[in-house]
């Protein structure tokens, strides 16, 4: 007999498991049919669902797919904090970046990128995120630099990393290598100094 301590733990991971289903049933379906064909009809009953229990954890398919960025944010304040309180802060937001550029490897994470690049309705809520991202790194970077929270250089270096990484993004997609996306951001940043010395 569940406690009534339990209950809400056990509520929650039947939660989590049912966002799970819809989004993998979702994903192989937008992979199988493509994103316009599929309907939120097909990925209810793909994920063993209702359309309207459907709903309770999604509001449109754009949702589905822009859910898998939705922790962004934290990722990249987490990697900033490990990052030396002394390292210059262009070398920060690089690193920090390209450290959680590498938890994205994979043909799973590659077709998701395409997907998302590919789909106007899909590219254009994703390009939307990029501003707030910018204004999480600058904030990380001067939290861990210990500067003002509006610092200009916090706020320029992180709105050309966030540049850098949207650019190595379409740079991966564009290759037909198997180098993961942190590869493609290095890469971006050596450009981004050897231009700053031109």
């Amino acid at each position: 007999m569940q406690t009534a301590t339990e209950q809400p733990g056990l509520r929650e991971r039947k939660r989590a498991d049912t966002h799970a289903r819809i989004h993998q049933a979702a994903l192989a379906l937008f992979a199988r049919q493509g994103f316009e064909a599929t309907t939120l009809d097909d990925i209810a009953i793909a994920a063993g669902v209702s359309r309207r229990s459907l709903f309770h954890y999604f509001g449109s398919k754009e949702d589905i797919v822009l859910s898998t960025k939705a922790g962004l944010g934290e990722l990249i304040e987490a990697a900033v904090a490990r990052r030396p309180a002394d390292e210059p802060l262009l070398a920060m937001a690089e690193h920090a970046l390209t450290d959680m550029a590498g938890d994205f490897q994979g043909p799973e994470a590659r077709a998701l990128a395409r997907l998302i690049h590919d789909t106007p309705a899909l590219k254009a809520g994703d390009h939307a995120k990029y501003e707030m991202l910018e204004h999480r790194l600058a904030a990380a970077l001067a939290a861990q630099k210990r500067l003002p929270p509006d610092d200009l250089q916090a706020r320029v270096v992180a709105t050309t990393a966030i540049g850098v990484l949207r650019m190595a993004t379409e740079t991966w997609l564009a290759s037909d290598d198997d180098a993961g996306p942190e590869v493609h951001g290095k890469a971006a940043f050596m450009a981004l100094r050897a231009a700053a010395k031109a």
